[in-house]
């Protein structure tokens, strides 16, 4: 009898699968495997971090009953953290600027211990993969308004105008920095998805206004 994988996309559709009109959501702790760079998505730089991001991941996921808790599950989408030296992500600067995180949620069983088994085996089996660029991290995110952008990723300043649109409407206060940072998850694979049709959470940290 086949044993039904965890699809964290399925299971938490508040979090993966929002509509396009912007929502209040209270962010868990969750654990990633995270890369950090410079640029933008097509540069060589960032396309390693993927690859690094994913092969440890799938190193993970095929250990199976290898590891203590272990269950089934469908790998979670890719997700990227954006921003600006000494600020919030600022669309008028060049891309070659930006500063980035990617990262890809791991499921709970997964500790530090684990991840340091995964760098060393990726190290004996992927050689030509720098994996120890790679961090593993509890992420806390907390309050935040997202919503769904659906369409080309240069077109998401206008889901973003909805999402400052209901921050102000909601006495609430954008607090994207270089701390807490523009958030994107990206639900669609732009190698197999028309770029009219890609679905893309954008995330941004919030903070109620103390009266």
């Amino acid at each position: 009898m086949a044993v039904e994988k965890l699809d964290y996309k399925r299971e938490y559709k508040d979090l993966y699968l929002p509509k396009e009109k912007p929502v209040l959501v209270n962010i868990p702790s969750m654990n990633f495997i995270m890369v950090d760079g410079k640029g933008e998505p097509k540069d060589q730089e960032y396309q390693e971090g993927i690859k690094i991001l994913y092969s440890l991941t799938f190193t993970i996921k095929m250990s199976g009953k290898q590891k203590k808790g272990y269950f089934e599950y469908v790998v979670p989408p890719l997700e990227g953290l954006w921003w600006c030296d000494g600020g919030k992500l600022d669309w008028n600067k060049p891309k070659s600027q930006w500063l980035w995180t990617s990262m890809i949620r791991q499921p709970e069983f997964v500790t530090q211990e684990i991840f340091e088994w995964a760098l060393e085996e990726c190290k004996r089996k992927k050689t030509s993969i720098d994996v120890s660029k790679a961090r593993f991290e509890i992420f806390t995110e907390g309050l935040c308004v997202q919503a769904m952008h659906i369409g080309a990723y240069d077109d998401e300043k206008r889901t973003i105008d909805r999402i400052s649109e209901f921050i102000v409407n909601n006495q609430l206060k954008d607090i994207t920095d270089d701390i807490h940072k523009h958030h994107e998850i990206y639900i669609s694979d732009p190698r197999r998805t028309k770029t009219e049709k890609l679905k893309t959470v954008l995330r941004f940290p919030v903070e109620k206004y103390v009266k």
